[in-house]
């Protein structure tokens, strides 16, 4: 199918594999992009020359379109850019930041950007700093999440109504089923995280994807938003900050016991007592641990049926 996401990206379908941390390696990135989508390398949780090492085997994994997802916060930020531009990577998603500190910059370079946002107000705001388009994100997401917990559902047609460029949509969104109504809503892509945690190429421990795989419906929750709101699986440590919250915490006590690392610990070390397991809500539904290339193909198969039968009602 062809529409304005697959000319932006050149690519086969409108699906965006999210460059999550600890998850989004260059082998699930070339993979997904070898299928069909845009695959995303996901800088956040990679020092500079690993970033590198990582966009030097995916370009050497695919000769389709891929990108890299860039969170703003952190203090390496330049030399990031840097070797993104440097290496030659083509498309940029940011997200975690203001967009006017870098699109400019980024395009001026040739760069496709566009940037995560968890509102209508922060989608008009990545607009005016133009971007090329925009991934809105409802709070059903994993990881770090929009405060206002608006859900997808709600989120895509109020920026859709505002937006005039292309809109991703994003948060709870693992089937073809789920493709099909977001982009009735008005999106014109999906960006797909969790049910790519459960694919053969991430690089999850195994033992974060059994546990992705085993979730039940309840299973997540958002936390920590005195800190930066964050959904994750109820372990030992999700127990630990909820007994903590039963004190009044303070924002230090908060930060203290979450530490450091504690996502490398859960997602790639496979510490499934102490580490934070980051996931959404549609963990419920993901049953299986599949190659990237089958879980683009099921889902465009889905879509594809669910549209015929659409048409019948």
């Amino acid at each position: 199918m062809t529409n304005r996401i697959t000319k932006l990206f050149n690519i086969q379908y409108p699906i965006i594999q999210a460059g999550m941390i600890w998850n989004s390696g260059w082998r699930l990135a070339s993979s997904a992009s070898n299928a069909g989508a845009l695959g995303l390398i996901g800088a956040g949780s990679m020092y500079p020359d690993v970033l590198r090492e990582h966009i030097l085997k995916c370009k050497q994994a695919t000769d389709k379109p891929f990108g890299v997802n860039v969170p703003m916060l952190y203090p390496n930020i330049q030399e990031i850019m840097d070797i993104i531009v440097e290496e030659g990577v083509q498309i940029v998603f940011t997200s975690a930041g203001n967009p006017k500190t870098w699109t400019a910059w980024l395009q001026e370079k040739g760069i496709t950007v566009v940037h995560v946002v968890s509102s209508v107000k922060f989608a008009l705001k990545a607009q005016e700093a133009g971007v090329d388009a925009v991934v809105a994100e409802g709070f059903e997401a994993g990881g770090h999440n929009g405060r206002d917990e608006t859900t997808t559902l709600t989120l895509i047609p109020m920026v859709r109504e505002q937006l005039e460029i292309p809109l991703i949509a994003a948060g709870g969104i693992a089937t073809g089923r789920a493709m099909l109504a977001t982009m009735i809503l008005g999106a014109d892509a999906v960006q797909v995280g969790s049910r790519f945690v459960a694919s053969e190429e991430s690089s999850a421990h195994q033992a974060f994807k059994q546990v992705v795989v085993d979730a039940k419906e309840g299973d997540t929750q958002l936390t920590l938003k005195e800190l930066a709101p964050v959904r994750l699986i109820k372990n030992k440590f999700y127990n630990e900050v909820q007994e903590l919250y039963k004190t009044g915490p303070s924002v230090e006590q908060l930060k203290e016991l979450l530490g450091r690392a504690r996502a490398k610990r859960g997602m790639f070390e496979g510490d499934l007592e102490d580490g934070e397991l980051e996931i959404g809500q549609i963990a419920g539904l993901i049953h299986d641990i599949k190659p990237a290339a089958q879980i683009v193909q099921d889902i465009m198969d889905e879509f594809e049926t669910a549209k015929q039968q659409v048409n019948k009602l």
